[in-house]
């Protein structure tokens, strides 16, 4: 049921899936026409910047939604629906912490950086993302940040602001235990084809997520609808969401400049001493 009969209803009806198919084909295909599709390819850019704002605006009355789902919950459930929530951040941070040693740390070994050298690099942003909560407000640093580790300027000027658009990480992450919490909160069977169907969810959920604070706990509905969970379930997971959007933010800076690294070796065009040049010209 991914490829849409018509995209259009697909939009009417909220089909996630049909509709980022039908994205990623429109995409492509604009990119291919070139120039042609230069007065699209703006209109599509203004319009997201449209939509940020908007969500934007949105979130500044999240938390009196948050308020009114929480207390609604406890009075229901009692206190003792608290307890899973703090084992779900602490999952959140050690799968985030997985992500770092598993997929982050080797990557950046291949291009010569010592971990410490790549973490201290990227102190600013990941700072910057930690208390924004906002990959989007940190992409600038990281930018600089990686060209002074070594990234070459035409590799990370373009994978960079792609990253911060596609490269969300840890809003899949999220989205992938938070599906699994609701699940067992609700009692409801997850079986390996609906774990696969979450991951698959989760990866294409998180392409198509902004980068502003709050905006994967919107892209959950997705998810929860399309494996049958209750939209209700938001509410738990919305206590803690600003706890887990600092360590998900964070892990998407991590890795839109790890793939920034991780590229310009591949192109023959990482250069520490380079990097240290402009570091050294500020």
């Amino acid at each position: 049921n991914i490829v849409p009969i018509n995209p259009i209803e697909a939009l009417s009806k909220g089909n996630m899936l049909q509709i980022i198919f039908f994205a990623l084909l429109f995409g492509f295909g604009l990119s291919v026409i070139g120039d042609k599709g230069k007065q699209v390819l703006h209109f599509f850019d203004g319009a997201a910047d449209v939509m940020i704002k908007v969500t934007g605006f949105v979130m500044l009355y999240a938390p009196i939604g948050v308020f009114g789902l929480m207390a609604y919950t406890v009075s229901m459930h009692g206190l003792s629906v608290l307890l899973p929530l703090i084992k779900l951040v602490l999952v959140m941070y050690l799968a985030c912490i997985l992500q770092i040693l598993i997929v982050y740390l080797p990557c950046v070994k291949i291009t010569g950086l010592t971990p410490s050298r790549f973490l201290k690099g990227l102190a600013s942003p990941m700072m910057i993302a930690f208390t924004t909560c906002s990959s989007a407000a940190a992409l600038s640093t990281t930018l600089l940040s990686v060209q002074k580790l070594g990234a070459s300027r035409s590799v990370s000027s373009f994978s960079i602001p792609l990253g911060n658009t596609i490269n969300m990480d840890g809003a899949a992450i999220y989205m992938g235990i938070a599906a699994i919490f609701a699940a067992e909160v609700y009692g409801i069977p997850m079986p390996l084809d609906r774990q696969l169907t979450v991951i698959l969810l989760a990866v294409l959920a998180s392409i198509g997520s902004m980068g502003v604070p709050g905006a994967a706990l919107i892209m959950i509905t997705m998810v929860f609808t399309q494996v049958g969970i209750p939209l209700e379930a938001i509410a738990l997971v919305a206590g803690v969401d600003r706890i887990m959007d600092m360590a998900r933010t964070t892990i998407n800076v991590l890795g839109d400049a790890t793939g920034a690294l991780f590229v310009s070796k591949l192109e023959s065009d990482f250069d520490p001493e380079r990097g240290e040049r402009l570091a050294a010209a500020e």
